[in-house]
């Protein structure tokens, strides 16, 4: 014979308090753990968000990012001149060359300085970047010392209103607009004239060449070409891919962070339950006697108190969740360890995150309450009664 669940559910709500405390603390391990869930998946859709799949990245072999790269003005040209990459209706290679360097700016609030990627590229480096929207201002003219700064580095760093001047590389530079770049790594850059940036940095070379696929199936035969060219010392990848590589070490990074948080939160949480659930069968001996005496199998009762457990992280999961939500309203911005450069990102909640964030609670749940469900289940009928 089956206990009730009105039974399980009569009895956690009669011990408001304790539920209500217990709920808690697994709460707590909840938001946490669907904190860093979301905050990894936030950072991966930025980067992700910041390449298209039909775009090719070129660096230079070996090297991790742009700013480690060169990419000769030849092997540029030579890069236009492949046959899989797309035209525009000039007849004009959709290939932007582009250079990429750090210049210091200063946050609000704060004397310290921070690296921001600074990028020159050409008017068709606009064209490969559909994402990318002025929403103040305008677009820099090709030729000329001005540059727009993404939405990230305009409301986080001074100095960057439109119509202000950053100088860097011996230069002033009039700030004219400020772009949106979709919640992509973009909006944490300051974009510029490629030639002008190449000048100003004393460089001859480019650091990436950026190309749009005719047919994004060709990407394979291109790249043979590339490699079976000793004049190529440059490797191409999907530009999805590149910037998905660029967070790897910051994803590994928070990945093991919040699982060693989870870890410990977790282990309080599953105290709490266990001290919860003994709590309820030293209060309830006698009542567990009489559902014994009444029928109800050693099973049914340690399905019960389980149940009753189960129940209890189920409710503090879904608190974790819902306080998790608002975390979607939070923008941060960190270091970004593969090219030493601020990097914004926000949370970013999916409905995978949900599944694991429910199924943790409910490991927590079953492994805090197995045992006292076992002592209750374990109790003779006598020994039981006696107690009453």
């Amino acid at each position: 014979m089956k206990v009730p669940f009105s039974y399980v559910f009569r009895n956690l709500w009669t011990r408001k308090l304790t539920t209500g405390l217990t709920a808690g603390g697994m709460a707590l391990v909840a938001f946490v753990f669907a904190a860093v869930l979301m905050l990894d998946a936030g950072l991966k859709q930025t980067m992700v968000g910041t390449g298209s799949f039909d775009n090719v990245m070129f660096i230079r072999k070996a090297a991790e990012t742009e700013i480690q790269s060169g990419v000769s003005r030849e092997q540029a040209s030579l890069i236009e001149s492949l046959p899989q990459i797309a035209r525009d209706a000039d007849g004009r290679a959709m290939v932007s060359k582009e250079a990429v360097v750090l210049t210091s700016l200063t946050k609000r609030g704060q004397d310290k300085l921070s690296n921001i990627v600074t990028r020159g590229l050409p008017p068709m480096g606009v064209t490969l970047r559909p994402q990318v929207k002025i929403v103040r201002g305008r677009m820099f003219r090709p030729g000329s010392s001005e540059i727009v700064v993404g939405r990230s580095v305009f409301e986080e760093f001074e100095g960057v209103a439109i119509g202000q001047s950053l100088r860097f590389a011996q230069r002033d530079w009039l700030v004219v607009g400020m772009f949106d770049g979709g919640k992509s790594a973009f909006d944490s850059e300051v974009w510029g004239d490629s030639e002008q940036l190449m000048q100003a940095f004393r460089r001859t070379g480019y650091s990436s060449a950026i190309a749009k696929l005719a047919d994004s199936n060709s990407f394979d035969a291109m790249r043979a070409l590339v490699e079976g060219d000793i004049r190529l010392t440059v490797e191409g990848k999907r530009e999805q891919l590149f910037y998905e590589d660029q967070s790897r070490a910051l994803s590994t990074f928070i990945s093991i962070l919040g699982t060693v948080l989870s870890v410990i939160f977790s282990l309080g949480a599953m105290i709490g339950a266990a001290i919860t659930m003994y709590s309820a069968v030293a209060m309830r001996t006698a009542e567990i006697g009489t559902l014994r005496a009444l029928g109800f199998r050693r099973p049914s009762i340690l399905a019960a108190f389980l149940l009753e457990s189960l129940l209890l992280a189920l409710v503090g999961g879904i608190a974790g969740l819902l306080f998790a939500t608002f975390l979607q309203f939070i923008s941060i911005s960190t270091l970004n360890f593969q090219s030493f450069s601020q990097l914004a990102f926000g949370f970013t909640l999916t409905p995978g995150i949900v599944v694991k964030t429910l199924l943790f609670s409910l490991v927590m749940g079953f492994v805090g309450g197995f045992l006292p469900a076992m002592e209750a289940s374990r109790l003779k009928i006598v020994d039981a009664l006696r107690a009453a």
